[in-house]
């Protein structure tokens, strides 16, 4: 009987999504972290749930020769695959793709997805800190939870982050701390690292003094600071970084910025970030609407009518992103049109055809009943940007059972030493 706490032996197959890999013991599937395939380890289990369990790596028996050193803590957040050649991830990443495309999907792929590479240290320019009371000399810890726990680990040693965003965000959480009951904040800068803001969290409807921001600003010599207290935003310095949009695009827009406050979501990657963009970009049909769903602060959409491009409608739902959105659209005049809207109510109410359709959704992917519509609609071309090879995968079969075709498939490793991939698929078909 397999239980908690027991040591046995494995041979590990393959990866599994989420950062494990996977592996079978007397019939029953095990996912276990720190381990590599082809490697046979021992391995502590940490809980059974029927006909799976879950255990990490105690020994290493017989090492993959694409182990490596790390100094990293790999249960610390976006360290799961440190322990790994980088070469390697990429190829793991790649299967991954491949498995979920032809298991889940049930999409035949007839090459094997390339994963373009990133520098492994300083890549994020966007990440949430948590913050616990410390003991001995330091009062507070500021970092990332372990995974499956809420213990804070040091985000330093993890190399995700520059070195002096890790320190500005280490010393102005400190100094909120010490004036008001601050538990986690969102650090957002530019590709230039630059512009460096935080926006403070606290549980419930708990007041932020004015002053615990203007603490944090000058602690972390951050240039801007803020909060939402009782259903709205205070601010100290200024609490928004932008990054100028020839340098996001690749060059294909000539001018402009993109600006967001720390609370709006945005790829956090300040390598890959331009050749994302332009793939998407290049992708989008040389003429026609657009519609870019899941629109964010406007990465796209902008970036598409600062190149020239108009008729583009662009669909964001979360508040934070949607006030970044509109008035990052106001550059382009009537080129880009927001609407403020869930995607589905934006694709229940519209009667209007796109025939491009840019599709960014969440880590869950598009709902059933968008992508329903999306195909009912039947723009030209989908391009679906995913973070998600799983959900990308069964979205990816409703198209293609839609009677669209992949065209292509890109992938970019925005996230090193995580299972974490970016996809970007072309689908075609529709009415044309």
């Amino acid at each position: 009987m397999l239980e908690p706490e027991h040591e046995i032996e494995l041979a590990i197959e393959k990866p599994a999504a989420g950062g494990r890999m996977l592996a079978r013991h007397e019939g029953r599937i095990v996912f276990v972290s720190g381990a590599i395939p082809g490697e046979r380890v021992r391995a502590r289990v940490e809980r059974v749930e029927r006909q799976l369990a879950f255990a990490s790596t105690t020994e290493v028996l017989q090492a993959s020769p694409h182990r490596r050193e790390t100094g990293s803590d790999l249960r610390c957040g976006g360290c799961s695959y440190a322990h790994i050649a980088y070469t390697h991830q990429l190829s793991l990443k790649a299967e991954l793709i491949h498995e979920a495309f032809v298991r889940l999907g049930r999409i035949p792929l007839e090459q094997t997805v390339t994963v373009l590479p990133s520098p492994e240290r300083g890549y994020r320019m966007r990440a949430r800190f948590h913050v616990r009371a410390g003991q001995g000399p330091s009062p507070v810890r500021v970092g990332f939870y372990r995974e499956g726990t809420h213990d804070v680990c040091d985000a330093g040693p993890t190399g995700q982050l520059l070195d002096d965003s890790v320190a500005a965000a280490t010393a102005a959480l400190a100094a909120a701390h010490a004036l008001a009951h601050v538990t986690s904040a969102v650090l957002s800068e530019n590709i230039a690292a630059n512009q460096r803001v935080l926006h403070l969290e606290s549980p419930g409807e708990t007041f932020l003094p004015r002053r615990a921001l203007d603490a944090a600003l000058a602690a972390g010599q951050l240039t801007g600071c803020s909060a939402s207290v009782a259903g709205r935003t205070i601010a100290a310095g200024v609490p928004v970084v932008e990054d100028p949009l020839p340098a996001l695009t690749g060059g294909r827009a000539g001018s402009g910025v993109l600006q967001r406050h720390a609370d709006a979501f945005f790829q956090a990657n300040r390598y890959l970030l331009p050749q994302l963009v332009a793939d998407v970009l290049d992708s989008v049909l040389p003429a026609g609407d657009i519609a870019d769903l899941y629109a964010g602060v406007g990465l796209f959409s902008v970036s598409l009518g600062q190149s020239g491009r108009e008729r583009i409608t662009a669909v964001e739902g979360d508040r934070p992103s949607a006030r970044d959105l509109a008035q990052n659209a106001s550059a382009c005049g009537a080129s880009v049109r927001v609407v403020n809207s869930s995607v589905e109510d934006y694709l229940a109410a519209t009667g209007r055809r796109a025939d491009t359709i840019i599709v960014d959704p969440p880590r869950t992917g598009i709902s059933r009943a968008a992508m329903e519509t999306v195909v009912r609609s039947g723009p030209t071309r989908v391009v679906y940007v995913s973070c998600d090879p799983p959900t990308m995968a069964r979205d990816a079969r409703r198209l293609l059972d839609g009677g669209y075709r992949l065209a292509s498939l890109r992938a970019f490793d925005l996230f090193p030493n995580t299972p974490h991939v970016e996809s970007v698929g072309v689908f075609d078909g529709g009415l044309a």
